[in-house]
């Protein structure tokens, strides 16, 4: 909560290149559209992937694994968890499920952030779902074997009061609308970690968080690619951008740009990655002429070329006239006059 108190996001100084940053990323967000519309089975085979990657990734992180053979199955439900690894894999699975099904009827509050932890640990014998009761730290283990702390969270007595303010300042943050919302999401991400609220499992919930609140700000790239995985992938870097930003938090003199650098990079490189694995899977043989022919069979009844144009930018011409030749042969098209700016219609839809 210290990062949302009396000013302290709306003052930090933010760079041309954080800047240069939130632009593209927005640029991004426009683009997802297009694709969430064009390629509904590239999608889908990128969804499943990234399940399994982000349920994989995200314990590991902790240190948590689960052999490769048995990964997959456990994630699609089609075996049960059969020891403690794969139970707390299982937990995470379950909430990461919830979060893409029903990201849009979620509300963020402390109830939501305890029945989380409650559903994690719920194939363990450890009872999710309540606050820390005694203090933790956060401990840093050396080359040598020591172990150091790193930084010391909010106390337990104190922690039920500051996750209540810290929900309720973000909320107010967003609400006002000053602030630039994904600055506002990297910030609650950073301030919960401060807090850490459960004697386990802060890492995984806050990854969790993460996500869910860049669903609700429209930036929906974590269902098709696992965004826990370009943490792990870049774990070092991870850390290091927490601990920078969490030196002073407690006396709210802690700065929030290397975190938020950290936190932007990695949405950029999941964009990125995005949009690179949806090139290639659908520059495969017949991916764009399926795709094409799926656009037409969207459209209401009637259409021009040009529409089509439009809705299938980067497909040569000769490729939108062959689909549309082949829906013709095969009687689901019909054409209603001569040139580019004829009609089409399909056969046995409405006329509109």
């Amino acid at each position: 909560m210290k990062s949302f108190e009396h000013g302290y996001v709306q003052d930090t100084l933010v760079s041309h290149s954080l800047l240069k940053a939130i632009h593209a990323l927005g640029r991004f967000q426009g683009r997802q559209a297009l694709y969430l519309e064009q390629f509904p089975e590239v999608l889908e085979t990128l969804r499943r992937v990234a399940m399994v990657q982000s349920a994989e990734s995200s314990n590991r992180i902790e240190g948590i694994t689960v052999s490769p053979d048995r990964l997959e199955p456990l994630i699609t439900r089609k075996t049960r968890p059969k020891d403690r690894s794969e139970q707390e894999v299982a937990g995470y699975r379950d909430v990461l499920s919830d979060i893409h099904t029903h990201h849009g009827s979620m509300q963020l509050s402390t109830k939501l952030i305890h029945d989380w932890h409650r559903t994690m640990l719920r194939h363990t014998e450890v009872k999710g779902g309540a606050w820390k009761e005694k203090d933790n730290a956060i401990f840093e283990v050396r080359p040598d074997g020591k172990r150091v702390v790193r930084f010391r969270p909010v106390s337990a007595l104190a922690t039920a009061e500051y996750m209540e303010r810290l929900v309720g300042l973000f909320q107010e943050a967003l609400d006002e609308g000053q602030v630039e919302p994904l600055l506002l999401i990297a910030t609650f991400v950073l301030d919960f970690e401060c807090v850490h609220p459960f004697m386990d499992g802060n890492g995984r919930i806050g990854r969790l968080l993460a996500l869910l609140l860049l669903y609700q700000g429209d930036y929906e790239v974590g269902r098709y690619i696992s965004l826990e995985r370009i943490v792990e992938e870049s774990k070092e870097t991870y850390y290091e951008a927490l601990h920078k930003s969490s030196q002073g938090w407690h006396e709210a003199r802690h700065d929030l740009r290397p975190w938020w650098n950290y936190f932007l990079g990695m949405l950029t490189a999941a964009y990125k990655d995005f949009e690179a694995r949806v090139g290639s899977l659908t520059s495969a043989r017949g991916a764009k002429r399926e795709m094409v022919e799926n656009a037409i069979l969207r459209f209401p009844g009637r259409f021009r070329f040009g529409d089509l144009q439009r809705t299938c930018p980067g497909v040569s011409y000769p490729t939108l006239r062959r689909a549309l030749s082949d829906l013709r042969r095969k009687g689901k098209l019909r054409c209603l006059g001569m040139g580019r700016d004829a009609q089409w219609e399909r056969i046995g839809s409405d006329n509109r």
